[in-house]
């Protein structure tokens, strides 16, 4: 792959990173490609944590790649829209809890990116928006969905209409990011961030997830029978029987996964 980068750290903590820093880790078809391999052959390879960042200082992602978008038909623009909402189901319905680590630009795409993700920790220097509009553009990549669930529908409109970018405290204040890393070191946050969640019960964090993710827009009482579902399904795992046993005996647990 030449667009992005993947391994996996200590713990079963994978890390994907974006890596086209000449063009601000722009979205392109390559980029989206490769990312879409990357989620389709470690969602079910057992990580803990997946962090997401964009390599080099400057941006996360500083949106779609305008010069490859410039000359689409409207045929061809919603083929390509509908490529990228898909990539982006697939990271928001993952396995495993996704960080994004946010520096610099998280612009368009890029930001539609992020909030694709569970949570969404930025740098001092983290940049958000959606400035399609001043493309004579609307988002295409899910920004019109995920920012009115972020940040509610008024905020969601006032930012997506004006086309105005928010820095990493007011993106904190509006709910669209986590918390802001006081001393840049976002992926040390994130990957710190991952790491403790990798420590807890792998199975239940999984199906906690999947509580929140397949539950969203039901109402209340489907979303508690599907929970109660799922709790169920806990008492069907060894990490279930082994958290329960070290609890007891004032132990540390060695969780499996399984």
């Amino acid at each position: 792959m030449e667009c992005v980068t993947f391994d996996v750290r200590e713990g079963g903590i994978g890390l994907l990173t974006l890596a086209r820093p000449k063009a601000l880790n722009a979205l392109n078809r390559q980029l989206l490609g490769e990312l879409e391999q990357v989620l389709v052959a470690e969602a079910r390879s057992g990580l803990r944590a997946l962090v997401l960042t964009g390599h080099g200082e400057r941006a996360f992602a500083a949106g779609a790649d305008i010069a490859e978008m410039s000359d689409f038909t409207a045929a061809g623009a919603e083929a390509f829209a509908a490529r990228g909402q898909r990539i982006f189901e697939l990271l928001e319905a993952f396995s495993a809890p996704t960080i994004a680590a946010v520096n610099g630009f998280a612009l368009g795409g890029g930001c539609e990116l992020a909030m694709a993700c569970d949570m969404v920790l930025a740098s001092p220097t983290a940049v958000f928006g959606q400035p399609e509009v001043k493309l004579g553009v609307i988002p295409g990549f899910g920004g019109t969905q995920r920012l009115v669930r972020r940040v509610g529908r008024q905020r969601a409109l006032e930012l997506m209409l004006t086309g105005r970018n928010v820095l990493a405290e007011e993106a904190v204040a509006l709910g669209l990011a986590l918390r802001v890393v006081a001393d840049g070191d976002v992926l040390g946050a994130a990957l710190a961030l991952a790491g403790e969640i990798a420590r807890r019960g792998p199975a239940a964090v999984r199906l906690c997830k999947r509580a929140v993710v397949e539950t969203d827009g039901l109402d209340q009482h489907s979303g508690l029978a599907a929970e109660r579902s799922l709790f169920a399904l806990c008492f069907a795992t060894q990490d279930q029987k082994e958290g329960m046993s070290a609890f007891l005996g004032k132990r540390s647990p060695a969780f499996t996964g399984r």
